[in-house]
C-alpha cells in the first residue's frame, strides 16, 4: 500500500464561483482506478470538506460523477463574490486545502503523477 497526495494523483483540482454566493470545487481524474480509490475511500467527503473549510455539514454537497471521473463539491461562499470582505472574487484560490489529502493506493495501481507546473501548461 502506498500513500499519495490527492494533488499528485488527480489530473486537475480547481475551484470557481457557482454564482456570487456559491463555490464549486472540482477534482478530476484521468484514470478510473485511481478515481474509484479516491471515491471509495471518501477522501473528499462532506466530513472532510467540513473540517477543511470550517463549514457546517448541512451546508455542503459532495457529488461523485462516475462517468466524468470527477468529484464535485458545492458550498456557500463565506462572503458574496465582490463584496468588500471578499478576498477571492473568482473563487479560484480555494482548492488548495484539498491538495494534501491522503490517498491509499495499492501497489499495482498506476504511479502518482505530479500536477504540471505553471510553465508547463500551454
Amino acid at each position: 500500500m502506498t500513500i499519495a497526495r490527492l494533488g499528485d494523483v488527480a489530473k486537475l483540482i480547481r475551484s470557481k464561483n457557482a454564482g456570487p454566493f456559491w463555490l464549486t470545487l472540482d477534482v478530476m481524474f484521468d484514470d478510473p482506478v485511481v478515481y474509484r480509490a479516491v471515491r471509495d475511500q471518501q477522501v473528499v467527503s462532506v466530513d472532510v470538506v467540513s473540517r477543511l473549510y470550517r463549514q457546517p455539514t448541512e451546508r455542503l454537497k459532495v457529488f461523485a460523477h462516475d462517468s466524468a471521473l470527477a468529484i464535485k463539491v458545492s458550498m456557500p461562499r463565506p462572503t458574496s463574490s465582490g463584496s468588500p470582505l471578499d478576498s477571492d472574487v473568482f473563487g479560484g484560490q480555494q482548492y488548495a486545502p484539498l491538495l494534501d489529502l491522503e490517498v491509499h493506493l495499492q501497489e499495482d495501481m498506476p504511479p502518482a503523477k505530479p500536477l504540471p507546473r505553471s510553465e508547463e501548461i500551454e
